[in-house]
């Protein structure tokens, strides 16, 4: 059987004014204000008025930021403070899909576009360094995550589980948002923000939207300084390989090991293959 041609490339669009950087960091900042310091009132307002200064700017600036508001909008309705009970991991879970999956439609079905894609192959093999990322991601992951979860007390901000049907839904949790956290701040925020603002731009964006719904999942105290270089990696290997795949396969090794530092600051001994 054939092999189907890919998916085209959206068609180039217009430069963007420079003043357009102004509204998509009012995007980005209202996620900090949403995710980060829990100001609801404050972060949709904020939201509203850069998707309308977006508007005033850019009609193709304001149809991509609209996609990525209503992203972030859609997260806001419910906490997303890890918890493993059936009601909330059901709830976040369903908003998670919806976050990436109301964007995807409106892009499709209303402006009726191919804006937003999962490239899960670049046709390309996996070169030496590439494979040699995907092997010192987890041993990094392995001497760093144990370290900041005990030392910063970050691990409490994880329910304490010993239960087996509660760790498989924990596991089964890490690397469902680890999977959409992939689908959303980098095939949808930063791919729409690429598209108007280069790389580095969008990457620091999405990197502030990125890093501001971890801390809300848990990430905090000095988090970030592991977060936020995690996220600008992804969005580089991103443009880098085109791959979909690959940075999931990064991303999903890394939460295995999350997921292991967790319970083992939780359960001294559990697992006992940490240094600290």
């Amino acid at each position: 059987m054939a092999t189907p041609p890919p998916a085209p490339e959206p068609a180039p669009l217009p430069a963007t004014p420079r003043i357009g950087l102004l509204p998509a960091a009012g995007v980005s900042a209202s996620a900090f204000a949403l995710f980060g310091l829990q100001l609801a009132g404050w972060g949709h307002g904020l939201l509203a008025l850069s998707l309308l200064g977006a508007l005033l700017i850019s009609r193709e600036l304001a149809k991509d930021l609209l996609l990525i508001g209503l992203g972030i909008a859609i997260v806001s309705t419910t906490s997303v403070k890890a918890d493993v009970h059936w009601d909330r991991f059901f709830t976040i879970g369903t908003v998670l899909l919806l976050a990436v999956a109301v964007p995807l439609l409106v892009d499709r079905l209303v402006l009726r576009r191919r804006a937003i894609r999962f490239p899960w192959l670049s046709g390309r093999r996996w070169n030496r360094w590439q494979w040699g990322y995907i092997i010192a991601v987890p041993l990094l992951g392995w001497l760093l995550l144990p370290f900041y979860f005990i030392t910063s007390g970050a691990y409490q901000n994880w329910p304490h589980i010993t239960d087996a049907g509660e760790l498989g839904r924990f596991l089964v949790g890490v690397n469902f948002v680890g999977t959409w956290d992939e689908l959303f701040f980098i095939c949808t925020c930063f791919a729409l923000l690429r598209r108007h603002l280069g790389l580095w731009p969008a990457n620091i964006l999405q990197a502030i939207t990125f890093v501001s719904f971890l801390w809300e999942l848990g990430y905090q105290e000095w988090g970030p300084l592991l977060t936020v270089p995690f996220a600008l990696l992804q969005g580089w290997l991103f443009t880098r390989t085109g791959s979909l795949l690959y940075v999931l396969v990064v991303h999903l090794l890394f939460d295995v090991v999350v997921f292991l530092a967790i319970v083992h600051a939780h359960n001294p001994g559990m697992i006992p293959i940490f240094l600290v």
